[in-house]
Formats: structure tokens, sequence, C-alpha cells
């Protein structure tokens, strides 16, 4: 595959059931900031997209973000999993995302051929956002240039896809005014699964998996439905909740799978779709949806 191998344990039915469906795969946490983990994803997207495979990667890029806030003398403060963004900490989001993070990341997929394109929610109008208010103890909380997705146009996406690239998406989004947001990379993701009919979404983080009691258990749930979601989702915080409202959200609107998993595994993308038993959450529609 022009150079690219598949990972060992490579799943042949599962490959022939992705193949020519999209995969919306999130990508951040710790693993993109550790060069060995960076390079297995990017070779891991472009063998599914050499084996037919229909990829999109959306980024997000918070250890990048608080890094580059800090220098600036600019605060990290997060609200139910959510970064809060003043106008002066948009201007930091928007350049390392779109700047720094997508760049290097196309640049990994591109190494092995001409493939990646980077685009951010602002291009074309791919994401539309209004201002979103979080909910701590019951009470509204202003997050500042924090959006929720209102509108997602796949238009750019489903040229870049059908002409055989990899979109790269900053989870940046444009108000109906032209305001700029910061959405949630997670959140963008369910969204554009969602919107492209995709057929699994993967979500990369730092944990296993959604554990069943943390933290006086560290075991892994490993299937749930979305029903079994809602009841769970209260009981939720830190960055683990729009993880998993992503997940509803996508098996929701038809996607049929929604993953979590460990990305700090090297060639956890490809394990976790194509390998029958690896670890992690799967999360499904509910019976009869």
């Amino acid at each position: 595959m022009n150079g690219v191998l598949a990972p060992a344990g490579a799943g042949t039915d599962a490959l022939e059931r992705l193949r020519g469906r999209v995969v919306v795969v999130k990508f951040g946490g710790n693993a993109m900031v550790d060069d060995a983990l960076k390079r297995a994803f990017a070779h891991d997207v472009v063998a599914l997209r050499l084996a037919g495979v229909r990829p999109v990667v959306v980024h997000g890029g918070g250890p990048q973000i608080s890094a580059q806030l800090a220098r600036h003398g600019l605060e990290s403060r997060f609200e139910a999993g959510l970064r809060v963004t003043t106008p002066e900490a948009m201007d930091v989001v928007r350049m390392v995302l779109s700047g720094k993070v997508q760049r290097e990341l196309v640049g990994l997929l591109n190494e092995h051929g001409p493939y990646a394109v980077g685009l951010t929610g602002e291009d074309a109008h791919t994401l539309t956002a209004e201002k979103h208010y979080a909910r701590v103890a019951g009470e509204p909380v202003d997050l500042g240039m924090v959006g929720n997705i209102t509108k997602v146009d796949t238009a750019a996406v489903q040229v870049l896809l059908d002409h055989g690239h990899i979109p790269v998406v900053s989870p940046v989004a444009r108000g109906e005014e032209g305001e700029i947001y910061n959405v949630n990379a997670d959140t963008a993701a369910g969204a554009i699964a969602a919107a492209l009919d995709a057929e699994t979404l993967v979500v990369l983080t730092d944990v296993p998996g959604l554990y069943a009691h943390w933290p006086d258990s560290d075991r892994i749930v490993e299937r749930l439905t979305a029903g079994d979601l809602d009841l769970l989702l209260p009981g939720l915080d830190g960055g683990m909740l729009p993880k998993m409202e992503a997940c509803r959200t996508a098996v929701r609107a038809g996607v049929a799978t929604a993953r979590v998993l460990d990305g700090r595994v090297p060639h956890a993308l490809w394990a976790g779709l194509l390998e029958p038993g690896a670890p992690g959450t799967t999360v499904v529609p509910d019976a009869g949806a």
C-alpha cells in the first residue's frame, strides 16, 4: 500500500464492512504531544485510506493550547469539561489549532503521499455555532467564546473525500453574525459524523474507555446503548462528559457505532476498528432504533 503496511492483526471482515464508508476520528489528548504516537496514528489513518475506507480526522489540541496560554500569561480554566475561552484566549486557540496542530498533523499524514487537506469549521461554513452555556450544579455558566454547533455543512468535506483526500478539521466555528467560537473537538467530531452519515465515530482519548464506577473501580464499560448513556451522563464530569455526549449524538443520528479508545496505545485506531475484542467502550443505537 504505497509503502504503508497494515499493522498486524488486520481484520478482513471488519475492513470489508468499512470499505467505502466514512469513519470520523477525533484525535486529541496527550497522544498529540508524543511523536511516536502521532506517527503511529498518521500511519493508521493512511492505511485505512489506502484500504478503501474514507477517514475524516477532527483534532483537538488541549495540551498545546494550555501551554501557549501559559506563555501569554493567560489562565486555563475548565467548567463541565469545556475550556473557558475569553476573546484573548480565542486568538490563541485559533492560532494553535489551525496554525500549529493542524499543520503538523497534515504534514505527518502527507509524509505517506498527497492525502491530507486541512480546513477549519470556519471554511465554507462547515461548522456554524451559537454561544454555549454550560450547566454546573444546575446553574448556567458563561464559558466565553465557546460554541454549540447548530449546523454542519458537509459540502467541502464531501468534495475532499470524493477526490480521495483525508480531511483534517480544526474545531473552530463561525456564528451567524461572523463571530468565531471554540468548539469542543469531541462535540465537533460527533456532529460531523452524524452529518456525514458515517459508519463509525472513534474518539481517541487518555483513558482506556468509560469507567463503570470511577474512582471506586477501574472496570471499563465495554458496550452500552444510547439509552444507557441517557442514564449515565448526569453523573459524568470532566473531559469524559463531552466524549460520551458526542457518541450519543452520533449513534442517535444513525452512525452504527461509536468507540472510545485509549490513544496512548500505539495503533489503537487500527486495533479498535478491525481487531475483535480490542479494548475500549463501544456505544450502539438503542434496540429497534
